[in-house]
């Protein structure tokens, strides 16, 4: 198929040389001699490269470059003009241009950079019809999966999200949990609304209240004004605490009121204020074991609780990992202009064996590490972290004891390797690690002495 080539210059006999040199090589050319005709063929014809000069009558080139850019055109801008300088070079690339060329250009430059620009072009095109491809059948808003355990999770995200109802989200530590409240929130009736974010388990429990319910001026030491609180900011959309285990008991007693009244007063305030808010709430911890344990009010969890959506760890989707690859692949190889990676088989098969105990982000970071190192478009093992491409990790299902190990030291090798990992994955905190790994913390610290693990 023909390619087209828009050319906007204020020179008659600029648009006549490029028209010439670029139609003896087989493209078809349109032309413009202002920027406001330029950006009219740009919208209407959508050119496969874009020729413009930075001196136009009626606008700055480089002003018409950003209006091209902020479009979602994908289309490589080369700009063309007589006022070479550094300074407009790097201002140019600075605001999306593919390349620049001064006059007087060479022929042959011209075609060059062009067929360059349109190869880019391609690439891009592929990449997207990619994304599209892999999102349209295996996805649901930035959540990927085929597996049986996702397409539950895609369900229920489809069934709840119209309603009004509470949602829990519950898993493990980099599963996904926000990527799945946005979900709810934007499949919503209040998508057009505010989705506000608490990190719970990052507040202090005697600021927690100020930053949820807001507070009056002077209400205690450092309250110079008043200010409203997230509940506020999220009023007539959704409201999503992460790690909500981690709230205090008093803390959760006013939540429960606000969840069954939808009013609350600011902190050292007398009047009352009415929201609309859907709250989402999400934890790694198992409540039901905090409500046994007097650390989680049952009333509350019970009003939380109304619809769960349970996340399963990425060990128990292994088959969704080479389509994850693919996703981080093309969103981290754009992000790094490195186009068309893929992974070596070796390196999907250590994906594979290995248990991820950070789960999907987790994967998500080693891929990043790797396109960032990589030299090559083949990703291999040397660019991988040391705790997944260790040579020495025990995989049981090889169904053989490494050599000269005794079961019992194979045993203690093992569980020191995934100790190691679950310490990596949650940045060495002791608690989220032994959650991982689904042991109790006493447990775990007595593991890591026994195995004189250092923290």
């Amino acid at each position: 198929m023909q390619k087209t080539i828009l050319i906007v210059d204020d020179q008659p006999v600029v648009l006549e040389v490029l028209s010439d040199i670029l139609q003896s090589e087989g493209y078809e050319t349109i032309l413009a001699d202002t920027g406001s005709k330029g950006w009219s063929l740009f919208e209407s014809e959508n050119p496969d490269v874009v020729l413009l000069d930075v001196m136009l009558p009626d606008m700055s080139g480089l002003d018409l470059l950003d209006r091209m850019r902020e479009s979602t055109s994908i289309t490589p801008v080369i700009i063309i003009t007589a006022y070479s300088s550094v300074e407009n070079a790097i201002e140019a690339m600075r605001r999306g241009a593919y390349h620049y060329i001064p006059k007087p250009f060479k022929n042959q430059e011209v075609v060059l950079t062009i067929s360059k620009a349109i190869k880019e072009r391609r690439l891009k095109e592929e990449n997207l019809f990619l994304r599209r491809e892999l999102e349209s059948r295996y996805a649901f808003g930035n959540i990927i999966g085929k597996s049986e355990p996702m397409k539950k999770v895609f369900e229920l995200i489809s069934l709840a999200a119209p309603s009004s109802s509470t949602i829990l989200i519950r898993g493990e530590s980099g599963t996904g949990k926000e990527l799945v409240a946005k979900a709810v929130h934007h499949h919503s009736r209040r998508a057009q609304g505010p989705f506000v974010v608490v990190n719970s388990g990052n507040i202090a429990p005697e600021l927690l209240e100020s930053h949820l319910f807001g507070h009056e001026r002077g209400s205690f030491t450092g309250a110079v004004s008043r200010k409203k609180g997230l509940f506020e900011m999220a009023d007539n959309g959704s409201i999503f605490f992460d790690e909500i285990g981690n709230i205090h008991s008093e803390t959760q007693s006013k939540l429960l009121r606000v969840m069954q009244s939808r009013e609350f007063m600011r902190l050292g305030g007398t009047d009352t204020y009415t929201v609309d808010v859907r709250i989402i709430a999400a934890t790694n911890a198992d409540l039901d074991e905090l409500v046994r344990d007097g650390r989680f009010r049952e009333d509350f969890y019970y009003r939380l609780n109304v619809i769960s959506i349970d996340l399963p760890p990425l060990r128990h989707r292994k088959e969704d990992i080479p389509l994850l690859v693919d996703h981080f692949l093309l969103k981290y190889g754009e992000q790094n202009q490195k186009q068309n990676l893929k992974l070596d088989d070796e390196v999907l098969k250590i994906f594979m064996e290995y248990p991820w105990p950070g789960n999907v982000r987790e994967l998500e970071n080693a891929i990043e590490r790797a396109v960032v190192l990589t030299t090559i478009q083949t990703i291999n093992v040397d660019v991988l972290p040391q705790q997944i491409r260790m040579p020495n990790r025990i995989i049981l299902s090889q169904g053989s004891l490494p050599k000269d190990m005794s079961l019992q030291e194979a045993t203690e090798e093992f569980q020191r390797q995934l100790i190691l990992q679950a310490l990596h994955a949650s940045n060495g905190v002791q608690r989220k690690a032994a959650h991982m790994l689904k042991v109790k913390a006493n447990t775990l610290n007595v593991m890591l002495k026994r195995l004189n693990i250092k923290v």
